[in-house]
């Protein structure tokens, strides 16, 4: 394959029961692309070297409401898994199934840069995964 692409994984650590157990809005500590809320932790991996740089350029984390990355992501996610489950039909470059779940605070950094890599796979493979979404 002429291309490489990326790998995003969201993954998940603990139970969900375990973050929707605790009392009062869950504390938020960023390390690196680590993104922890009390004893849940959630990571977004990202291994392609341009998009550090790509993400520079683009606005402030506090251009759009967190519901907005969280909707848009909902979207995206939902196109790229159905990508990925049919690789005969869009080609192997949607290696990994994202297991990003609607019913989980993410927080708004994890969502932030989740939204914008996707917007930068679009433009650097120009591909679009979500029609009329610009």
């Amino acid at each position: 394959m002429k291309r490489v692409i990326c790998c995003i994984i969201v993954i998940l650590n603990l139970s969900t029961a375990a973050f929707y157990g605790q009392k009062g809005k869950p504390r938020l500590a960023m390390k690196g692309d680590t993104v922890k809320i009390d004893s849940l932790e959630y990571e977004l991996l990202i291994f392609d070297p341009g998009f550090e740089s790509w993400l520079v350029t683009r606005p402030s984390i506090d251009h759009f409401s967190k519901s907005y990355y969280e909707f848009k992501n909902r979207l995206y996610v939902t196109e790229w898994n159905n990508r990925y489950s049919q690789p005969s039909k869009y080609g192997a470059i949607y290696e990994d199934y994202l297991d990003y779940r609607p019913n989980i605070d993410y927080g708004l950094e994890l969502n932030y840069r989740l939204y914008n890599y996707f917007q930068y796979f679009e433009e650097t493979y120009r591909v679009t995964l979500i029609p009329g979404n610009k």
